[in-house]
């Protein structure tokens, strides 16, 4: 039978979405359906589509058994109201079920209230009785204890019992308020807003016709996340390039072919327009301005949490065991590159729900051989960092920026931020503390001249480094440490000893680049002046 509300030339499409393309803002989705065709037809419908879809950006075409000819598109804006009636029962069973163990819970406690009473009543009845039977020996101690325990237990008991209902029912009561607000919720009607499709058509005649329909929506986007696996004892990082896809454009994506693509639709084709840049003298009202806002306490900064990721990593070991492991296989991403524009094409389908949470998924994984150096600044801390000199594959693909999870022999240790990183590029990560290195300080002089040098005031300062490698390899050091620099013409600083020697560097840095054998210790010795004239004061000399 013939919907009368839907007149014989309109035909509605059941359609399905195919394909995504995520870009880094916004994803274009690929919908295909099948529909019958009598010949009659004049326009094609695909309905419940979501509002973050842009007009402008609706594509269609399709192939058939019978010739089709696409005249045009439109797009009709509908509002539906959702329906409740399943959702209002479900929450009113929960109701009633929740109302009833109330009722319940009560009932216990009114009966123990009731004996509490009975318990009350009969130790008021026996007080004068049992008194007078214990003044005349009639009971013996062992009686008497057992009567007062009886008593203190029940009171006791009772007590935790009603204490226990009543708690239970203080959860119930919450449990009841967040149900029948959600109740309220539900019954109050809110349209829903949803775009449809209209694909005007000539049809030839009878047959099959597949339409596939395009368009952008926004409310996606998808950003790198890495994970880099090293271990110390080989020259290999291991980096993981995952993709974290989150969309809330009011349709699930199901079983959908993806495709991540670096390309940016939305920054539009034409190049920005200059605008004047102006540049004037300040005048009385924006100096009272800026005054005003110099004067304004700064509100306090909210410290950036540090994001943290679990991982976990299990091995299991039986000899006695037939059973052969088999590794599990990740589903990698085939890399296409076309220009300045990468994209990564998921094999497998995808599911990403429009949930508005994040959804990782792998795109590939890949050995980068490195090598380690180290690090250190005793002046600030005793401890040396590891860092990994790394080499993109110059026929690989562009990391993009993005946050990258480091696990040290499958011990998360801390993240970093990579930035964008081209195939062929020379890139360094920092690996945290490696406490295989002990670096000590010292002050072992501070000398101050007792007789004036022209008319100045020397104060002589040494310091000793002791660099000791713990680790059973060779490694590469560079050791920077820092003297004071002046600001007053009257101050000088000079560097007057070092050994190893080195060249005072820029800013008062001081560098050693250092090869430690296994094992191996090392001394490093320097010493500097400070002059000045003997009635200045010198700040900032508390080292």
């Amino acid at each position: 039978m013939v919907n009368p509300e839907i007149p014989s030339w309109r035909k509605t499409v059941q359609s399905e979405i195919v394909a995504v393309t995520v870009y880094a803002d916004r994803a274009l989705v690929t919908r295909r359906g099948v529909v019958d065709l009598t010949g009659i037809e004049q326009e094609l419908v695909i309905t419940s589509l979501p509002e973050t879809l842009e007009i402008e950006s609706i594509r269609v075409s399709g192939t058939g058994t019978v010739g089709v000819r696409l005249m045009g598109v439109s797009s009709d804006r509908i509002y539906t109201t959702e329906p409740v009636t399943e959702r209002v029962a479900h929450l009113t069973r929960q109701i009633e079920q929740l109302e009833a163990e109330k009722r319940h819970l009560q009932a216990q406690v009114d009966a123990l209230a009731l004996q509490s009473s009975f318990i009350a009543g009969l130790r008021e009845k026996t007080e004068e009785p049992f008194a007078q039977s214990l003044s005349r020996k009639n009971l013996s101690l062992s009686e008497t204890l057992d009567f007062l325990n009886f008593l203190g237990s029940q009171y006791g008991e009772y007590a935790i019992a009603s204490g226990e209902c009543k708690t239970q029912q203080q959860e119930l009561d919450k449990e009841l308020q967040a149900l029948r607000a959600s109740l309220q919720k539900i019954q109050t009607p809110h349209p829903k807003e949803s775009l449809s499709i209209v694909v005007g058509v000539e049809v030839a005649g009878e047959g099959k016709f597949e339409l596939e329909v395009s368009y952008i929506v926004n409310r996606a986007s998808w950003t790198p996340l890495y994970d880099l696996r090293f271990n110390t004892t080989s020259d290999i990082v291991h980096l993981g390039y995952l993709a974290e896809i989150t969309q809330s454009s009011g349709e699930d994506w199901i079983s959908a072919n993806l495709t991540l693509s670096t390309a940016k639709p939305g920054l539009g084709t034409l190049p920005p327009k200059l605008e004047p840049w102006y540049i004037d003298a300040p005048r009385p009202q924006m100096l009272r301005q800026r005054q005003l806002a110099t004067q304004r306490p700064l509100l306090p900064t909210i410290p950036e949490q540090a994001a943290s990721a679990a991982r976990v990593d299990w091995q299991e070991e039986d000899e006695g065991a037939e059973d052969v492991l088999i590794q599990a296989e990740t589903v990698t991403a085939e890399v296409s590159k076309e220009g300045s524009v990468v994209t990564f094409k998921l094999n497998g389908g995808g599911n990403i729900p429009s949930d508005g949470a994040p959804h990782k998924t792998t795109i590939f994984n890949d050995d980068y051989p490195c090598n380690f150096d180290y690090v250190a600044m005793p002046r600030l801390v005793s401890f040396a960092y590891l860092q990994a000199n790394v080499k993109n594959n110059p026929n690989g693909a562009t990391l993009l920026p993005g946050k990258a999870n480091i696990f040290r022999n499958n011990v998360f240790i801390g993240t970093t931020q990579l930035q964008n990183i081209a195939p062929g590029q020379e890139f360094k990560l920092n690996l945290g503390i490696d406490e295989g290195l002990k670096i000590e300080r010292e002050l072992v002089e501070r000398l101050v001249d007792k007789r004036l040098i022209s008319n100045q005031r020397r104060i002589t300062y040494s310091y000793r480094l002791i660099i000791t490698n713990l680790l059973d390899k060779e490694v590469n050091l560079k050791v920077t440490e820092q003297l004071p620099v002046s600001r007053n013409e009257q101050i000088k600083v000079r560097l007057s000893r070092s050994n190893p020697q080195i060249q005072l560097g820029e800013m008062g840095i001081l560098e050693w680049e250092l090869t430690l054998l296994p094992q191996e210790k090392r001394d490093i010795y320097y010493q500097f002046n400070v002059e000045h004239p003997p009635d200045l004061m010198v700040v900032g000399l508390d080292i």
